[in-house]
């Protein structure tokens, strides 16, 4: 028993300690939240283990995981993220844009009338086969230079982003050469041999070409700055004959110092500095803006930024937002009231009907009703997409709307109106079925002693439903109508296979149709912005359909508790 006592310690101690390994190292790469939840979550399995009297709850463990790592997790991060602009365009942090601004390749720029110098690439052989390891020597015209001492800036995943070597006379560097009819043939650096591979000017070396483009310059080389003894900076360029030759280069930006007025007091900013105009750029939003030679703003990048309760507020301040979220939010109310409506009666009435005792082929009928709720709703709402409600040759129009009644054909998804229709008969269709098995259930526990006394007091069906099935029916009914319409209220599959959400609302700058719900409209911000993913402002509005849900929930709860009073 001790033995056991002692493992279960030790894989307690392992468990708590690459726990909170895990949670420091989540910490340092800015997942804040996941590591908030990962130390708390070590903190309450360690005290229902080692707390007696929390025995019982040691069997909670496993669901307290998944509650934590797919419930509260999600929703932290859901709330930090709608208080920022995270989204296209601000994807990475300030000091990751302002690193890229700095040492990316792209913002550089030739130095103006600076000549060209001639290389040659040496590179290390295993056996018969080019390597990518090399070094480079450059001509200036008056001196042979090698570069040495490469430092590199990679990824977290390992990938170059940008390298620098010195650029060292070859008389000073210490490697030895071997030169064949004047020209360096060899070169010994460090224990290793580098063999003479390509120079652009020697047609010689042009079936190295192939390889050293797409081995070493384009993966290696062309992120790589030479710095001479005076600080110049020199990088492989294509000039505009195509040739690839080394020029003097400089970064287009530097950080630089900058007296900014704030409250009325004078403080000294870090900012970035265009090179070319010595003028710094600005920030705005979490976004920095250059100024081109007419004094226009230009952005350069986006970061991630704090951004209040903007998302909040552009709800209901931009006109081009809050007019198509009203109609959206409308909508969305209609949409789960009336699929709640409609497949609630259809349901009770097909539940009245299969109640009767008399009724032959109960059983089939009851399989035969129940199909639609069997299928997968997916494949459902295609076939109605496809088969129903197609503009050209679906069932209602090529048969129906043309055939029988001669008139023209109905637009179902081009048209506002016909395409509510449309998402409202498909959800009653996969809904009704549900409503009509939890009825006839709530239906058989009625006692036949109730509907007895009614009709010895003379009281007719339409009476005995009123007084007696309608109320016992509720209590059982009325949960789950709450439920149903809180399901409905973010019934994204329906309304995202059938119509997607459209048609198009006009006059909006977000991609709002006049079928989505608030959860369809969430996602297509996110994911299918005709402007870029916006994950704040699908957030925010994320958070408002939590609030919401959760206020009508509480609410129709608290009005279904009246139904309870008739079994008392």
């Amino acid at each position: 028993m001790r033995l056991w006592k002692t493992i279960g310690m030790l894989l307690l101690i392992t468990f708590t300690v690459f726990g909170v390994l895990g949670g420091i190292f989540l910490f340092g790469r800015g997942f804040y939240e996941l590591s908030v939840t990962l130390f708390v979550l070590i903190f309450v399995i360690d005290f229902i283990i080692l707390n007696r009297n929390a025995y019982p709850y040691r069997y909670m463990i496993p669901a307290l995981i998944l509650l934590f790592i797919l419930v509260l997790y999600p929703i932290s991060f859901t709330i930090r993220t709608a208080f920022t602009n995270y989204g296209t365009g601000h994807i990475a942090t300030r000091q990751e844009l302002v690193e890229r601004l700095l040492v990316d390749p792209i913002y550089t720029y030739v130095v103006p009338e600076s000549s060209p110098l001639t290389y040659s690439v040496y590179v290390r052989f295993d056996g018969t086969q080019p390597t990518n390891d090399f070094r480079t020597i450059i001509s200036d015209g008056t001196n042979i230079l090698v570069a040495k001492d490469y430092r590199t800036l990679k990824s977290e995943a390992g990938q170059l982003i940008l390298g620098e070597a010195n650029l060292i006379k070859l008389k000073e560097s210490g490697i030895s050469v071997e030169r064949q009819n004047g020209k360096i043939e060899l070169i010994k650096d460090s224990g290793k041999i580098y063999k003479y591979f390509y120079n652009p000017d020697d047609p010689n070396t042009n079936i190295n070409e192939d390889y050293f483009k797409y081995s070493i310059l384009f993966p290696i080389m062309s992120k790589i700055e030479f710095v001479d003894n005076n600080g110049n900076r020199f990088s492989v360029r294509q000039n505009e004959e195509g040739k690839l030759a080394v020029y003097q280069i400089r970064h287009m930006y530097k950080l630089g110092l900058a007296e900014t007025i704030e409250n009325g007091k004078s403080i000294v900013e870090t900012v970035l500095i265009n090179t070319m105009t010595n003028r710094p750029l600005l920030e705005e939003n979490g976004t920095i803006y250059d100024f081109n030679e007419k004094g226009e703003k230009i952005a350069v990048g986006g970061y991630i930024s704090n951004y209040g309760l903007k998302n909040f507020t552009r709800i209901f301040t931009d006109p081009t937002i809050s007019g198509p979220f009203a109609k959206i939010f409308i909508w969305n109310f209609t949409w789960a009231a009336l699929s709640v409506l409609f497949t609630f009666v259809i349901g009770l009435i097909l539940a009245l009907v299969l109640n009767n005792p008399g009724l032959r082929g109960r059983a089939i009928y009851r399989s035969l009703l129940i199909i639609p709720w069997a299928i997968p709703a997916f494949i459902s709402v295609l076939v109605w997409k496809n088969g129903f409600f197609n503009e050209t040759y679906g069932i209602f129009n090529k048969f129906i709307i043309t055939g029988l009644l001669g008139k023209e054909p109905i637009k179902w998804f081009n048209d506002p109106f016909w395409a509510k229709v449309a998402v409202l008969t498909v959800n009653t269709w996969l809904g009704f079925p549900y409503m009509m098995v939890v009825s006839l259930g709530a239906l058989q526990s009625i006692p036949e002693e109730y509907y007895e006394a009614a009709s010895i007091d003379g009281a007719n069906k339409w009476q005995r439903f009123q007084k007696i099935t309608f109320p016992l029916l509720m209590t059982t009914i009325a949960p789950l109508l709450v439920g149903s319409f809180a399901f409905n209220f973010n019934n994204f599959v329906n309304i995202y296979l059938l119509t997607g959400g459209g048609p198009a609302m006009p006059n909006t700058t977000t991609p709002a149709g006049a079928t989505d719900i608030l959860i369809s409209y969430t996602y297509k911000l996110a994911f299918e912005g005709g402007r870029g993913q916006d994950f704040g402002f699908a957030s925010a509005i994320s958070i408002i359909i939590f609030f919401i849900v959760g206020t009508l929930s509480f609410v129709n709860f608290r009005l279904s508790g009246s139904f309870e009073e008739v079994n008392r």
